[in-house]
């Protein structure tokens, strides 16, 4: 504000490399593979940064990290409202425009009140205990002669974002809400394709599936698609979930094995389809078991 007062609303990270347009890659708030030191070099760099700027009101600052070092470079700096706003928006419920008029009119960060919260002011920094996931959507299918490769162009004509305690189940969700034929992150949507992997289309995270079911390695799948091993072993335990319920006997569904499906965001139609049921008898067993959400 005008009154050197700065905060850091919300921290987010690509989970596909530099290379791929933020509008064409999945985010991940808040960050999850930065350690303590990382998160705190580019938060005082991006407040060092704004204030260097002279700037007054809400800015958003993309930086490209090396994973195997501390080296960092400033990919750009939006003095503005943007897509990362508008989803640092919602993923905190912070209300970033709110706040960034009224700071255009000089009024100072903790005389604004949270109109969210009620109760806390624009001063305070959110703290998120879950995940949030954006997934872009894509549609290709409807234009001819077109790549379905993605790069450094944005070809997204959507996104979604999705909530959950974990990253698995966030992410499944995500998935879902992209396209509402998809069940989750399913190993039988594609086929594994090393160049899929290597050259990322619209659909690699399914190719990403296939490939972890057929065995590839997390080292091997990093060198393919350099996605942070963190990542990838959350898909792995994805996919090592659905190998287990197509082994389980749809009549043997226990409390313990719903509860573990559900809370890596397994849906009803998802787990009737791995353990060979109907979406209908799943929730029906899962009312029974007594698990439903929040």
């Amino acid at each position: 504000d005008a009154y050197d007062n700065c905060i850091t609303v919300c921290n987010m990270e690509n989970l596909d490399p530099l290379g791929i347009h933020t509008g064409e890659s999945i985010v991940v708030a808040p960050s999850q593979t930065l350690s303590n030191k990382e998160y705190n070099m580019l938060r005082t760099t991006a407040i060092n940064v704004i204030r260097h700027f002279g700037i007054i009101g809400e800015c958003n600052i993309q930086y490209a990290l090396n994973p195997n070092s501390e080296e960092y470079y400033i990919i750009e700096v939006n003095a503005r409202l943007s897509r990362s706003s508008a989803l640092a928006s919602k993923a905190t419920g912070y209300p970033l425009a709110y706040v960034a008029a009224k700071l255009a009119l000089g009024i100072h960060l903790p005389d604004i009140h949270n109109s969210v919260t009620g109760k806390t002011t624009a001063c305070f920094e959110p703290s998120l205990d879950y995940c949030v996931v954006k997934i872009p959507r894509w549609d290709l299918g409807k234009f001819h002669r077109v790549s379905t490769k993605i790069g450094s162009s944005m070809k997204s004509v959507g996104e979604v974002m999705a909530i959950g305690r974990k990253f698995e189940e966030a992410f499944q969700k995500a998935l879902r809400m992209v396209d509402e034929n998809i069940n989750g992150f399913d190993p039988y949507v594609k086929v594994p394709n090393d160049e899929e992997l290597e050259k990322p289309t619209d659909k690699r995270m399914f190719v990403l599936a296939a490939s972890i079911k057929a065995g590839y390695t997390i080292d091997r799948l990093y060198e393919l698609t350099k996605i942070d091993r963190w990542f990838l072993h959350k898909m792995k335990n994805i996919i090592d979930y659905y190998v287990v319920l197509e082994n389980t006997d749809h009549t043997k569904l226990s409390h313990d094995v719903l509860l573990r499906a559900k809370r890596i965001g397994f849906s009803d139609k998802q787990i009737a389809a791995a353990v060979k049921s109907s979406e209908l008898a799943v929730r029906i067993q899962r009312q029974e078991s007594n698990i439903r959400p929040l």
